[in-house]
């Protein structure tokens, strides 16, 4: 089977890709993921998802590499991760009412060519609960500590109470990783866990 890597130092995507039953080993990329001022949310999700690719695939030069990276914004309002409780709790009262649109993008290639074997941006969005007031997103943050996550909120744990409406064509992606695009990938790339093998060399 070819060395599957996961380019990624989020235990949020390590828990998605163990989902597959595949093995793979776990390599954190070292970029600057500043955003540029002339790109939209979703140019900077994919193109810090295909920079860390690269930079894994530099570093380990053999094996299926996987990059990815999540972008919210909310309006011209980009949320990213809070680092404390303060900024965490400022972030949610900022988009009370508000749709946050994550961008979550996925970039796979083959270290030893450089080839890309396949790419894809899944668009999440999500409609925040007008009524929360600061007590209660205090309360949030306390208890579920979404300090390392995009827009303050752990969906897949008490983050989910936050919410009004959430519309996406793959639920995996708000958590970090769009699973079906890249199941899809992992297919074509030799990698099918329902086969219990390789389809592929």
């Amino acid at each position: 089977m070819p060395r599957l890597v996961l380019g990624s130092s989020s235990p949020y995507r390590r828990a998605l890709l163990e989902r597959l039953g595949l093995p793979f080993d776990v390599c954190t990329p070292a970029i600057d993921e500043t955003a540029r001022i002339d790109e939209s949310p979703g140019q900077t999700a994919e193109r810090l998802a295909a920079e860390k690719a690269r930079a894994v695939a530099q570093r380990e030069r053999v094996g299926v590499i996987i990059g990815s990276d999540q972008v919210a914004a909310s309006g011209d309002l980009r949320l990213g991760k809070p680092g404390d409780a303060e900024r965490a709790v400022a972030q949610l009262l900022d988009v009370r009412g508000q749709t946050v649109t994550f961008h979550t993008a996925l970039h796979v290639l083959d270290a030893s060519s450089g080839r890309t074997l396949g790419s894809h941006c899944d668009v999440t969005r999500v409609l925040v609960r007008a009524d929360l007031d600061r007590a209660m997103l205090e309360r949030y943050v306390a208890l579920d500590h979404p300090l390392d996550c995009a827009g303050s909120a752990r969906i897949e744990s008490l983050g989910i109470a936050l919410l009004e409406r959430c519309e996406s064509e793959d639920p995996t992606a708000l958590i970090g990783l769009p699973m079906i695009a890249l199941s899809r990938i992992l297919r074509v790339s030799g990698f099918d866990p329902l086969c219990g093998a390789s389809v592929a060399a």
